[in-house]
């Protein structure tokens, strides 16, 4: 049987009703910024494969590491154990990250990362003896398909048949600098009335709501409110994290640092599935007692596996590098190029740039993954380019290591496509 009937006899694939969808298209290799099909057809990754391959596929730094690496130790239990790749990762993320940031806690993907940043921030409240179990989001926000992480999401498309399950939790709107004043007031409100935990958000952009981007002075002061009533600080950096916002992470930009931080995608560079929940030290402390059930019980069997340990440390060698930080301004330089360009356009709207992130809406009506979205999406494929339009929206986040050819060909095809619908 072939790659393609095997798939349809076996394979549940995620966000897809197999009843409607035309069959999946079998990659057998990829490299750099292409995925490279079994039939023969080459397809520019513009969305870093769901933002993981950040550093292109199959870099070779990253494959002499973990292969090294799998030599030596390939996967222990890391309750009653540690290892060099956790210590080195750790080591080195921290050098980059905010400086209130110093531990971290090991899970498998970034709607665990978000779960385990959930599950801190209720029992640092348990362990003070304090009862307090609303979480505040943003409205649109999304943070994964784990509980938790639905519960604090705003996007009913992916969550709908679970909300009468969910975890409490009260939304206010994104700050968007005219209403700066009016959302804090909201969140004032709202802690007035509640009894608050958390405040969970992706920090200056919503990824999945359409790379909705907003203010960073207005999350400061959302930030700075909810530090001065004892709220935990949640920044999901699932997406935003690594470079994507020009810089190291998004919660850079912003004035007040987070108390926990999640982390995964980019992480290990597309290369091996891991994500990180780091805290700062006045969340751990809480967890600190000689009752032994005040510690933080949650765990993954996978946690800090030495592989993916290896290709995160990989991996962020590769941030820090000349090469990639001067690609990492080069595509933010040519996005705003393009960006003024489309401005010219009048099927485009909302354009909009953060480092290697560009977006736009298509002036078209359609449903976020009705038939015309993904007539969207075939014209893309058609033409060589993998986008994932969100509904009418279009956003490349390409890997930096993408050529100046290939992103003119992106560019290219994003202008077809203004044309053409």
């Amino acid at each position: 049987m072939s790659i393609s009937e095997l798939d349809a006899k076996h394979i549940w694939h995620p966000l897809t009703q197999h009843h409607t969808s035309s069959p999946p298209i079998p990659i057998k290799c990829a490299s750099g910024a292409v995925l490279y099909a079994e039939d023969g057809r080459e397809f520019i990754d513009g969305i870093a494969s769901w933002y993981t391959a950040v550093y292109g596929h199959c870099h070779p730094d990253i494959i002499k590491a973990v292969s090294e690496q799998m030599q030596q130790l390939d996967q222990v239990v890391f309750t009653g154990f540690t290892h060099a790749p956790a210590t080195k990762l750790a080591q080195k993320l921290f050098e980059i990250l905010p400086p209130n940031q110093q531990k971290m806690f090991f899970n498998d993907n970034g709607s665990t990362a978000v779960e385990a940043g959930i599950k801190m921030a209720l029992q640092y409240h348990h362990n003070k003896g304090q009862k307090r179990k609303v979480l505040i989001a943003l409205e649109d926000g999304f943070h994964g398909d784990t509980f938790g992480a639905m519960s604090v999401s705003g996007l009913s498309v992916y969550n709908g048949p679970f909300e009468d399950y969910f975890l409490k939790v009260v939304r206010i709107p994104t700050p968007k600098g005219a209403n700066n004043e009016q959302v804090a007031s909201t969140l004032q409100e709202l802690i007035a009335t509640h009894d608050c935990a958390a405040f969970v958000y992706e920090p200056l952009v919503q990824g999945a709501a359409g790379m909705k981007m907003y203010d960073a002075a207005g999350l400061s002061l959302l930030l700075d409110i909810c530090k001065a009533k004892d709220i935990i600080t949640i920044a999901d950096e699932v997406m935003t994290g690594f470079g994507k916002t020009g810089k190291h992470f998004a919660s850079l930009h912003i004035n007040t640092y987070p108390d926990i931080m999640c982390l995964s995608k980019a992480l290990t560079a597309g290369m091996l599935p891991m994500s990180l929940t780091t805290c700062s030290q006045h969340i751990y402390d809480a967890f600190l007692d000689e009752e032994v059930t005040k510690g933080f019980f949650h765990a993954h069997t996978y946690s800090a596996n030495p592989l993916a340990c290896t290709a995160a440390i990989a991996g962020i060698d590769l941030l820090l590098s000349t090469g990639i930080q001067e690609r990492i301004k080069a595509i933010e330089q040519q996005h705003h190029a393009f960006a003024k360009a489309l401005l010219k356009h009048s099927k485009a709207s909302g354009v909009r740039v953060k480092g290697v992130i560009l977006a736009l809406e298509l002036e078209v009506t359609m449903e976020r993954y009705g038939q015309k979205r993904q007539a969207l999406y075939d014209y893309f494929m058609d033409l060589g380019v993998c986008l994932r339009p969100l509904g009418n929206t279009i956003y490349v986040l390409p890997p930096y290591v993408i050529t100046d050819t290939q992103l003119k060909k992106v560019y290219t095809a994003i202008e077809n496509a203004l044309d053409h619908f």
